[in-house]
């Protein structure tokens, strides 16, 4: 019989999901539920068996949302009662200082999860809310949060500690906790065997890039570096989010514009980035109005391209040297001109770009550099709910997670 893990990843008003087969990795079903809670119709689309299924309705909180999905599984196929579920995987931005492993979902864990919001403020309510619901309609099922910080515990304390005053950092927990963890350990974990060298001692960079993008280092596996913080708003430039930024900015908006800290947070992470300088989140559409002609478009693109190759010489540096640097997410896994433009940097260095690969649609992972690169460049294409479900999995299966919660 198949063993499946139904993934959840609960925002503040839309839950993706995906079912997926732990044999072969593949996602059997998938979904959205998008515009929750909002004064227009919700939409929900469920994809199975190469059929797409939509229904436009309000959708009054995340309770209904969930119900309605269970609905989809019962209606539309496959049955979870006949797809050997043993686990539902809850992905979580923030697990602060307590959680470095993934932990089973009970009142204790739900509530912890909420306590860290103050650190994910848009991410952590929802996604404790979204477990909540489903241990409530599949009681029998053990549920499990996953957590994005916890690959990036094991970063160095030189990496993840700042210079802020020992006491205000310790009392707050303000430390360097990263996100996209899953992401980046997923991909940092396939690399060896998709280019061909030996995990122990290799030195990768990894670019998540999409709309929201991050940049990691691992030597042998491990992280030595991420470029995102406290929260998710360090580091590169995204869609909607300012990435490294002087914090005198806060200080002279407050004193000069007069804005709060509700108007100062929507505009560092939603109105910033290329949203900001541009008026669009989609790189596509950049790319178009630099071809118009747009200098402002021109100069985000070149804004966006120099934090990232900035990033991969930070990196390079801390490590001593690169074997790999892996494009992945969205931006990563699919814009040309955006992988040519950090390689083309990067060139004076002895990285060689096959530009014929670079510029071949695919969704199976690829070299994309010369046979002489002094760097293997690689395009692998991100699988968090795949490393989602395999921990929920593992947790299910031993009955108990690391902190001693029992799934029965």
């Amino acid at each position: 019989m198949a063993k499946t893990v139904l993934v959840i990843n609960s925002g503040s008003s839309s839950i993706k999901y995906q079912l997926v087969d732990l044999e072969t990795g593949e996602g059997l079903a998938s979904g959205l539920v998008e515009k929750i809670g909002e004064p227009v119709d919700g939409h929900y689309k469920h994809e199975y068996n190469g059929e797409k299924h939509e229904l436009e309705e309000p959708i009054h909180d995340h309770e209904q949302g969930l119900k309605r999905v269970l609905g989809f599984f019962d209606e539309y196929g496959p049955s979870l009662g006949e797809a050997g579920i043993v686990a539902v995987g809850h992905r979580v931005v923030q697990g602060g200082s307590i959680f470095p492993d993934p932990a089973l979902v009970t009142d204790k864990t739900i509530n912890q999860v909420k306590d860290l919001a103050v650190l994910a403020p848009l991410h952590n309510g929802p996604e404790a809310k979204g477990a909540e619901v489903m241990r409530a309609l599949l009681p029998e099922v053990p549920q499990v949060f996953v957590f994005d910080s916890s690959f990036f515990f094991q970063l160095p304390k030189a990496a993840s500690t700042y210079a802020l005053n020992k006491e205000i950092a310790d009392r707050y927990h303000i430390r360097r906790y990263g996100a996209h963890g899953t992401s980046h350990e997923f991909i940092s974990s396939v690399v060896p065997d998709i280019v061909g060298k030996p995990a122990e001692g290799l030195k990768q960079i990894v670019l998540h890039i999409g709309n929201g993008a991050s940049a990691s280092a691992e030597i042998s596996g491990k992280p030595v570096e991420t470029s995102m913080g406290l929260t998710p708003l360090e580091g590169l430039m995204m869609g909607g989010r300012t990435g490294d930024i002087d914090p005198a900015v806060v200080f002279h908006l407050i004193r000069n514009a007069h804005m709060n800290v509700d108007e100062l947070d929507a505009l560092f992470n939603k109105r910033s980035g290329m949203m900001g300088m541009t008026g669009y989140g989609d790189l596509r559409e950049v790319h178009r109005e630099i071809e118009e002609g747009n200098e402002d478009a021109k100069l985000a693109l070149d804004v966006y391209v120099h934090r990232i190759v900035g990033y991969i010489g930070n990196y390079t540096a801390q490590m001593g040297g690169v074997d790999v640097i892996t494009f992945t997410a969205g931006v990563g896994e699919n814009d040309d001109i955006v992988r040519a433009r950090v390689c083309e940097k990067l060139a004076p260095f002895g990285v060689k770009l096959d530009l014929e690969k670079n510029a071949t649609r695919s969704k199976e992972p690829r070299i994309i550099s010369t046979p002489d690169s002094s760097v293997v460049i690689a395009v692998i294409p991100t699988n968090e709910e795949l490393a989602i479900a395999r921990k929920s999995a593992a947790i299910a299966e031993a009955g108990e997670d690391t902190y001693g919660n029992k799934t029965a």
